[in-house]
């Protein structure tokens, strides 16, 4: 049985984490606590032996991966755009008060991206790794919204948010689909999707 080791990291924090405001595609850089939770990250992963990380493009993500291949003595393989955050569209930088939840629809925001789509889009991307690096360990640096949409898709199960620069390991065999060993850092052993 091959399988594929995925360490999930979202990135580091930005002062809009910070703020609670919704960042979506918008491209906010980390801030100095995000660089620092990158750096930390490191000794969570180094045991694990990577093979190759990607991220995402945006700055956020780019510079949380940079940090975390420097840290592991690795190069960034690529930026890839699909793994971009889920666009919140309107809402971005908005934090939650009425004129928020003046956007609210069923599955997100007026003018964004669904759940749903965000989630066919990431699964798809992940699913493309796997196939790609089949039989590696694969680091991927990308966004909380994200993350969880799409690995709760490959699970079948809701999965809460996802901590900034924390350890989510899965594994995908591309018969029996997806299993999700540690979320934000804590050991869960779900069974999978498809």
């Amino acid at each position: 049985m091959t399988l594929t080791t995925f360490a999930l990291v979202r990135h580091g924090q930005t002062d809009w984490n910070a703020e609670r405001r919704l960042q979506g595609s918008t491209d906010i850089p980390l801030n100095d606590v995000g660089r620092g939770q990158a750096r930390d990250a490191v000794a969570i992963l180094a045991p694990y032996g990577w093979d190759a990380i990607v991220s995402s493009p945006l700055s956020r993500a780019a510079e949380t991966a940079d940090l975390i291949a420097e840290g592991l003595g690795l190069k960034v393989s690529r930026r890839v755009p699909e793994l971009t955050e889920r666009s919140f569209g309107p809402a971005e930088g908005m934090q939650a008060g009425p004129e928020l939840d003046a956007l609210r629809v069923p599955g997100g925001f007026k003018g964004a991206e669904s759940e749903g789509e965000a989630a066919d889009r990431g699964l798809a991307a992940l699913e493309d790794l796997a196939d790609e690096f089949r039989g590696q360990r694969l680091l991927v640096v990308t966004h909380g919204t994200l993350l969880r949409v799409s690995l709760s898709r490959a699970v079948g199960q809701a999965l809460t948010s996802v901590d900034n620069a924390a350890l989510n390991l899965a594994h995908h065999h591309a018969i029996d689909g997806w299993k999700l060993e540690y979320f934000n850092g804590e050991p869960v052993m779900v069974a999978t999707g498809s």
